[in-house]
């Protein structure tokens, strides 16, 4: 399958940059890509004061190559920078290997 991983640090990002990710993410970027051609799914992860990413599957290597160049050239202005202050420090593709739902099936959106 198809990745693409975008990395931002939050090591000198704002007081209080967790939780406004998290209300953005839940309130626009979910829906966003929820709907968005050629994606499989994405997920949004963080690490509090280290790290935030969005990790990408994609359905085919066009739909990834034309993200993430498109994405490349505006990735300072993305909503993520202008909530951390900063542009990702990677974005890079990847494949991933395999996917598992378990049987307790995955939550569409933690609540802010």
């Amino acid at each position: 399958m198809l990745g693409l991983t975008v990395r931002w640090s939050l090591a000198d990002a704002p007081a209080g940059v967790e939780e406004r990710l998290a209300a953005y993410v839940a309130g626009t970027s979910h829906a966003r890509f929820s709907a968005m051609p050629g994606l499989r799914f994405k997920t949004w992860r963080q690490v509090p004061g280290e790290w935030f990413e969005g990790c990408y599957v994609f359905a085919t290597s066009q739909d990834r190559e034309e993200f993430q160049r498109a994405f490349a050239e505006d990735a300072a202005q993305a909503p993520g920078s202008q909530i951390v202050g900063s542009p990702p420090i990677l974005i890079e593709a990847c494949d991933v290997v395999a996917i598992a739902e378990g049987a307790d099936g995955f939550a569409p959106v933690v609540p802010a």
